[in-house]
């Protein structure tokens, strides 16, 4: 395998032309590129080839599969998955920018609210055809026009996975207490998904030990109706026995209460 490298702009790599590095992360890399067959813009995944490990292929190839084949709204399909010149590189719609990018800037109450319904429907999606995701967190939510919210990279889930397992280490980010010890398990999706709709409408990202109430609550409360709190607040219950099933559940509950601005 090569060494990991960065992609120049107006450089080739099979058919696609690199025009700019979109994130940089130690699994991958992201190009705006353009498809010189197509005509058209997509973005590329470039993996770390030092991920590339026995097994690798065949679990992307597994999940790469699984997507494709999970046609809904709010997950963005593979459109390829192979190697060139020696790179595995993954290619889809290009989007307009990530989750994370959106909620750097001010978001209104009720775009917060559409994105987290559509976060939402993607992640039940999944779950209902049996697959947990492992890595929910903004930056793998891609804004389309119109505000439409996509979920992707489900094929580094069990690399992100394999890497937990290693370094030991705790809690961090949008992982779930158990998920951070190596136990995935769909209420481990359903976890990071109630941090993402909490940072959404708190603007603050809470921490270990999740004691309530979490940074940022005051502005919880201000913008959402109390049974809207408790179910969020349920989805965030440090065992995961104690918090939905998986996001199916989470989603029916959802509907239930009819969620509501203040």
């Amino acid at each position: 395998m090569p060494a990991a490298k960065k992609f120049r702009a107006r450089q080739m790599l099979g058919k696609y032309r690199i025009e700019k590095r979109l994130a940089s992360g130690p699994r991958a890399d992201v190009y705006k590129a353009y498809d010189t067959i197509h005509g058209i813009r997509v973005a590329l995944k470039i993996a770390n080839p030092e991920i590339i490990e026995d097994g690798f292929l065949d679990e992307f190839r597994h999940e790469a599969r699984l997507s494709s084949k999970m046609e809904h709204p709010n997950i963005l399909p593979v459109q390829n998955a192979s190697f060139i010149d020696d790179y595995f590189v993954i290619a889809m719609r290009l989007g307009q920018e990530t989750l994370a990018d959106r909620m750097t800037r001010r978001m209104s109450s009720e775009t917060a609210l559409s994105f987290a319904k559509q976060a939402l429907a993607g992640v039940a999606h999944a779950h209902a055809n049996k697959i947990i995701h492992c890595d929910v967190k903004p930056e793998n939510f891609i804004i389309f026009p119109g505000n439409q919210l996509r979920l992707t990279d489900f094929g580094f889930s069990k690399v992100a996975l394999r890497t937990i397992k290693a370094s030991g280490s705790g809690t961090l980010g949008y992982l779930a207490p158990e998920q951070a010890l190596g136990r995935p398990m769909f209420q481990s999706d359903v976890f990071a998904l109630g941090l993402v709709i909490y940072e959404l409408f708190a603007k603050e990202l809470p921490e270990y030990p999740y004691d309530w109430p979490l940074p940022g609550y005051h502005r919880i409360r201000s913008k959402l109706r109390r049974k809207t709190i408790a179910w969020l607040r349920k989805s965030l219950e440090f065992r995961h026995q104690d918090r939905y099933r998986n996001a199916v559940s989470m989603e029916r509950e959802f509907r239930k209460i009819r969620p509501k601005l203040l």
